[in-house]
């Protein structure tokens, strides 16, 4: 079997994915077409320039421009029953699937009706595509307080049956604005039982990371590479174990690291660290799940043995039940 076929059965998990970043790009040209006279391009070569973006600034424009598409609940179980169907394709059997609700809020969509379009399409991800969906609530970190409302209360009063997590994510460099605020609407998720998963360390240095560990009780973390600037972070983590949603292609079409080759995936194993492997915005970086499992192979010289390491890591790091986990493994375990 070669290592394209072995990544191709290879079963997988995926932690690390947005709802609007998912959108293929026959659906965005869809909605596009639908909702003229904004500035998402309407034809497939201008729609694949525009997913050119020039710094993690540019992307979260873009990625505003095309949620400003998404205007009703239907459109929202599009994308996830979407999401699933890809996911589906690549041997994939669970995500968590980061929605940002703020994002719909700003649209007029009542949380009663986003919870509605949530619940069925996670269903209809299960019944027609064989794929379990569960959800992580993400504070758009660059609205401060009002952001940080909507999506706590979402959470808290009219959160989908599959609500496992609670995250923030957006430009890192203006959260310090707003830290008391995010940190309280973390303490108050994680009292009603949900998974602290926020991103960090992906356009700052460790000192977000520390913020997160500390402020927001983080179980899991969205990226993390900056963790390697700090050794005593790094020795932090080795000791916790706690999981790095890492997501290469993601870094480097937002100008994080420079080139592939350079991403600092082999070093964090090699740390010891314990690292997913994800794929944050498929369409917009021109990736897929098992796209980010070649790149693994082929450009950072990854072997089967971690390359399914990565896999099981996934799977234990996410919120799936006991016997999900290990009927997951089991089917890992039995290809290896």
């Amino acid at each position: 079997m070669t290592i394209d076929a072995f990544i191709d059965a290879l079963p997988k998990v995926e932690l690390h994915v947005h709802l609007i970043g998912s959108a293929s790009v026959p659906t965005v040209l869809e909605l596009a077409r639908r909702h003229p006279g904004g500035p998402v391009p309407t034809t497939e070569e201008e729609l694949r320039a525009f997913y050119a973006f020039r710094d993690f600034p540019h992307f979260a424009e873009v990625y505003l421009a095309v949620n400003s598409l998404v205007r009703d609940p239907e459109d929202v179980a599009t994308l996830v029953t979407g999401l699933a169907g890809d996911l589906a394709a690549q041997n994939a059997r669970y995500v968590e699937l980061t929605v940002t609700p703020y994002g719909h809020h700003v649209a007029g969509m009542p949380m009663r009706a986003v919870t509605e379009a949530l619940d069925l399409a996670a269903a209809r991800s299960l019944d027609e595509h064989g794929v379990q969906v569960a959800y992580v609530f993400d504070i758009a970190g660059e609205y401060g307080e009002e952001a940080a409302r909507v999506t706590l209360d979402h959470a808290l009063e009219e959160p989908p049956h599959a609500l496992v997590g609670f995250g923030i994510g957006g430009i890192e460099q203006e959260r310090l604005k707003h830290r008391d605020v995010y940190r309280d609407a973390f303490r108050a998720a994680t009292a009603a039982g949900l998974h602290s998963v926020p991103h960090a360390g992906e356009m700052t240095g460790p000192e977000t990371i520390w913020e997160v560990l500390d402020g927001y009780g983080a179980e899991r973390i969205g990226h993390g590479i900056a963790c390697l600037d700090d050794p005593r972070l790094v020795a932090h983590l080795r000791e916790t174990q706690i999981p790095l949603e890492v997501c290469p292609t993601s870094n480097v079409c937002t100008g994080q690291v420079a080139v592939i080759e350079e991403h600092p995936l082999p070093r964090l194993l090699k740390e010891g660290l314990f690292v997913t492997l994800n794929s944050d915005d498929p369409p917009m970086f021109a990736t897929t799940l098992s796209g980010e499992y070649r790149v693994a192979a082929h450009s950072l010289d990854l072997d089967r043995e971690a390359l399914a390491a990565l896999a099981r890591n996934a799977v234990n790091a996410s919120y799936l039940d006991p016997a999900g986990k290990r009927r997951i493994l089991t089917e890992i375990d039995a290809l290896t």
